[in-house]
């Protein structure tokens, strides 16, 4: 699409304008913040956006379970997801900026892409175009919906959240109710969206400082309690420290930066409530653990394994229940057992 962009358009912006004008659009009919405040404080609220694309980083844990050799090739799966995105994304902002024609006409348009793409392929092409990225966004909204109900997949059967959202569906073969669940909290909370640029900006920055804070935390941990921590076969060796260091600045600035209202001036309309959000989340997550949910939660199930999942398809029934122990014999004769389960019901399956 880049390509046909850039060989379409009629014209073709200077590497300065690219890379050396600075444009400050968050004023609304007067100064901006780069007046009230600084550019600096500008680029920052700028950064918001690239940071929500590159995001999902968790999605390879996700699916350490049913992936072989995960302790290296999720590793190098998140790294390479990282690496693609910020290339492909890179290369896809330059080349639509040097396919710009009429800045102000791109500037106030209420679809600025669609704006520079028309221009550039025309009425017909441009929309085609526009249709391949609204697809694009459709299929990371997929994924996006699938890493969040195999996580609730995986925190249900844990005991984190109710035993009902880990049950799968006997015709689909899939959560189907926690597909549902995780579908329908999404459309609530996009809601707000609607006619409101500063319930935009407000929810992105709830989703990315909140994803980020849930990356930053494990990260924190290996800095503070380092023993505590088995390394894996994938390791950044002495680098590793000063990495982890640099990540935890880097969370702790954004869930500063994303906080902050983005709009000037500052009225009940475009007021950044995220802090608002995140403050309430918090409470609530602290106070439940604190005064319930740490009686009875104990982390992830320790003596699960694959059959554990393919064998409620043949069954139909929930996941057979944890048990307590933790030696070596008995979580072989619980493998076996479900093993032995998984067996019984292909060949239930095969008489029908």
């Amino acid at each position: 699409m880049v390509v046909a962009v850039l060989a379409k358009a009629k014209t073709h912006q200077s590497a300065a304008f690219v890379f050396g004008k600075f444009f400050d659009g968050t004023g609304e009919d007067g100064p901006g913040w780069s007046i009230r405040a600084s550019p600096a404080y500008v680029a920052a609220c700028g950064v918001l956006m690239s940071q929500y694309t590159i995001l999902g980083y968790d999605a390879s844990a996700h699916l350490c379970e049913e992936t072989r050799k995960a302790v290296r090739h999720a590793p190098v799966g998140l790294l390479s997801a990282i690496a693609g995105s910020t290339g492909m994304g890179f290369f896809l902002i330059i080349g639509m900026l040097f396919s710009i024609e009429d800045f102000e006409a791109v500037r106030t348009s209420p679809l600025p892409v669609l704006k520079i793409l028309t221009d550039a392929c025309g009425e017909g092409g441009g929309l085609v175009l526009m249709v391949l990225i609204m697809l694009c966004t459709w299929h990371c909204g997929l994924f996006s919906l699938t890493s969040n109900s195999r996580m609730m997949f995986a925190f249900a059967r844990d005991g984190g959240i109710p035993h009902r959202l880990h049950i799968i569906d006997a015709r689909f073969k899939s959560p189907i109710r926690t597909v549902l669940f995780g579908a329908i909290c999404s459309f609530l909370l996009a809601l707000p969206v609607l006619g409101s640029q500063a319930a935009y900006n407000g929810t992105t920055s709830i989703a990315t400082i909140g994803l980020y804070i849930s990356y930053g935390i494990p990260i924190a941990m290996t800095l503070a309690y380092p023993h505590n921590f088995k390394r894996g076969p994938f390791r950044l060796g002495r680098a590793s420290k000063i990495i982890a260091a640099v990540a935890c600045l880097w969370i702790g600035i954004l869930t500063v930066v994303f906080c902050l209202p983005a709009v000037n001036p500052v009225t009940s309309q475009t007021f950044n409530y995220t802090s608002a959000a995140l403050g309430i989340v918090g409470l609530f997550a602290f106070a439940s653990w604190f005064l319930w949910a740490r009686r009875w939660f104990t982390g992830r199930c320790r003596d699960h394994c694959r059959v554990c999942i393919r064998q409620l398809d043949f069954l139909g029934e929930g996941m057979v229940g944890r048990t307590d122990s933790t030696d070596s014999e008995g979580r072989h004769d619980r493998h076996h057992r479900l093993k032995s389960s998984e067996s019984t019901g292909l060949k239930r399956t095969d008489q029908k």
